[in-house]
C-alpha cells in the first residue's frame, strides 16, 4: 500500500501561541543576570530558530554578548524553567483543530518537525489536547541534525510513515522555510507566527492568514487523491 500524504507542522508560532511562556522565561533569565526584561510586544520577533538563539538573540537586546560557556549555562536554566511553564499561556491558534480534520478527512498523516526538544514537544501538545494527533512529533534531539537541516523534515516524514513525494510543511518562520526549500518540500506559511521577515517575502510556496484557509492552500500543493 502506498504512504499517505502527509503535512508536517512547526510548533511554536504555527500550530500554538507560545511566545507568553517562551519570553516569560528569557525574561526569568534576565532578571537573574540584573538586566531589564523585554516587553512581549518586542521579544516575539526573536522566536523562531530554537531557544538557544532566543537566548542569544534576547542578551544582545540587551546589549550583553554571552561566550560559549554562559550560554550553555543559560540555556540549561531556560530548559530547566520552561519545561515547568510550557502552558501558563500558551494555546492554540483559532481554527488548527478544524484545520487539523480537514486535512485527515482528506487521507493525510500529520508530523510535527520542530526545534523544541521533543519530550518538551511532546508535552506541551498534550496538554494543548491534540499530540494524538500526530504520527511523529519530531524534536531538535529526535535525530542528529535540526531545522534548518532538511534531514529534520525528511526524518519526520520517515518516522510518520509519510510519502515524501507528496509532502508538504507548515510553518511561520525563515527556519521552516528554508528547511523546507532545502527538502524539495513545498511549504505553506502562516502570517501570524513569530518571524523578523514577513514570511511572504521569504518565497514560501503559499501564504495564508488563518488556519481556515490551510486545507485549501495545501490540497493545492500536495492533492489528497
Amino acid at each position: 500500500m502506498a504512504a499517505p500524504p502527509i503535512a508536517v507542522f512547526d510548533l511554536d508560532g504555527t500550530l500554538a501561541e507560545t511566545a507568553g511562556d517562551l519570553i516569560g522565561t528569557l525574561n526569568v533569565l534576565l532578571r537573574r543576570e540584573g538586566l531589564a526584561e523585554l516587553p512581549l510586544s518586542q521579544a516575539r520577533e526573536l522566536i523562531g530558530a530554537g531557544a538557544k538563539a532566543l537566548i542569544r538573540r534576547g542578551f544582545e537586546a540587551e546589549g550583553r554578548s554571552i561566550g560559549d560557556a554562559e550560554h550553555e549555562r543559560l540555556f540549561d536554566a531556560f530548559i530547566a524553567h520552561y519545561g515547568e511553564h510550557l502552558a501558563d499561556s500558551s494555546h492554540l491558534f483559532d481554527g488548527v483543530v478544524e484545520a487539523l480534520d480537514r486535512l485527515e478527512q482528506s487521507g493525510f498523516r500529520l508530523a510535527v518537525c520542530t526545534n523544541k526538544y521533543e519530550g518538551q514537544s511532546v508535552k506541551l501538545l498534550n496538554l494543548l489536547g491534540i499530540a494524538d494527533r500526530f504520527a511523529a512529533i519530531c524534536g531538535r534531539d529526535t535525530f542528529p541534525q535540526a531545522k534548518p537541516d532538511p534531514r529534520h523534515l525528511t526524518g519526520t516524514i520517515a518516522q510518520a510513515g509519510g510519502d515524501p513525494a507528496r509532502a508538504v510543511m507548515v510553518g511561520d518562520s525563515r527556519t521552516d522555510i528554508d528547511t523546507a526549500k532545502a527538502a524539495g518540500i513545498p511549504v505553506v506559511a502562516v502570517t501570524f507566527g513569530y518571524t523578523d521577515t514577513p514570511v511572504a517575502d521569504l518565497a514560501p510556496d503559499r501564504v495564508i492568514e488563518h488556519f481556515s484557509e490551510l486545507h485549501e492552500a495545501v490540497v493545492a500543493l500536495v492533492p489528497a487523491g
